[in-house]
């Protein structure tokens, strides 16, 4: 890659000041290109953010608390609510900050630590959306063995690897790419330290770091997708043989909430890694960046609530209970 560029146009970052930033320290320049519209921006996101906080949270207790939820798909999917809350709190805070204190340094460190977990929040939820696929095709497709085969000791293993499947992926980019000497600009034109804006500040090659990262979003992405597909296309030719549509339509309701999700998280983060960093611009890479950092963790807990017969009856259940706990 050429010396480090600016669009033409482009906001730059705001001379340092002893209590803003340090010489060194790098500017998440957010939505400088709409100085007036910040406010607002910040109230909507904030509101978002609470919004998803909550969900998400009350995703996890009703999971933990309620026994009939105490079955593998709602254990996948209460650590889909913890991985959602992890996301969350890594991204919202600095998007915040973009808003309300516009100009804030961040050091290299503490850029590198956000993009540490962006990248492994990621993966892992790409492996854990996997897992639940594969909890769902052996509920539907092999329903005689699925108590033997997703045995707590498993569900616990699958879990497990998931969250640790983006800690190596993580750890080798991101100390790979603050390797490579940044100059030019300091503003990066992004809410978060992504990997794109990020490679716009080196003055270095960075071919074979670029054809690598290509290489492993197709492993962490395009590889657990075709998993996904081929658990459902397996689903479906089961689903079509059974003689009842009651038993049909049961069986696809219970695996409908998941597709949701997986389309939210695969359309949205496909756009961002897999097509060319030329042919989209940094705004609308952070419109689109805003849908898989917060549309789709706010959307997730409303999905699986708002379609699950289950879900809303545990929450009716815990909310009496709790309750009754509190009547004299």
């Amino acid at each position: 890659m050429s010396a480090a560029w600016a669009p033409p146009g482009a906001p730059d970052a705001p001379p340092c000041t002893n209590q803003s930033c340090a010489p060194r320290d790098l500017v998440l320049l957010g939505f400088a290109h709409v100085p007036t519209l910040r406010p607002l921006l910040a109230a909507l996101f904030l509101a978002m953010f609470l919004l998803t906080l909550l969900g998400n949270t009350l995703i996890v207790l009703l999971t933990a608390l309620d026994p009939a939820l105490r079955v593998p798909m709602y254990f996948f999917l209460r650590h889909l609510a913890l991985l959602e809350i992890s996301f969350l709190l890594d991204i919202a805070p600095w998007l915040l900050v973009t808003l309300l204190r516009p100009g804030r340094g961040v050091a290299p460190a503490g850029c590198a630590l956000q993009l540490l977990l962006v990248l492994s929040c990621v993966t892992s939820e790409s492996f854990l959306l996997t897992a639940m696929a594969w909890d769902r095709y052996v509920a539907i497709c092999r329903p005689l063995h699925y108590g033997t085969i997703m045995s707590p000791q498993l569900c616990h293993l699958l879990a497990a690897t998931c969250w640790l499947a983006g800690v190596p992926v993580s750890l080798v980019f991101t100390i790979w790419l603050f390797s490579f000497p940044f100059c030019g600009p300091r503003g990066i034109r992004h809410f978060f330290c992504d990997i794109a804006p990020l490679l716009s500040l080196v003055c270095a090659d960075t071919r074979v770091f670029e054809a690598s990262v290509l290489a492993a979003t197709v492993l962490v992405m395009i590889v657990p997708f075709c998993l996904i597909a081929t658990s459902y296309s397996k689903i479906l030719a089961t689903v079509l043989r059974m003689p009842s549509a009651t038993g049909r339509h049961k069986a696809l309701s219970t695996c409908a909430s998941h597709l949701i999700v997986v389309a939210l998280f695969y359309g949205t983060t496909g756009v961002i890694h897999l097509r060319p960093k030329a042919s989209y611009s940094p705004e609308s890479k952070q419109v689109v960046s805003l849908s898989y950092t917060l549309v789709t963790p706010m959307l997730n807990p409303l999905i699986y609530s708002l379609r699950n017969k289950e879900a809303k009856a545990a929450l009716g259940r815990v909310c009496v209970q709790r309750r009754g706990t509190h009547l004299p």
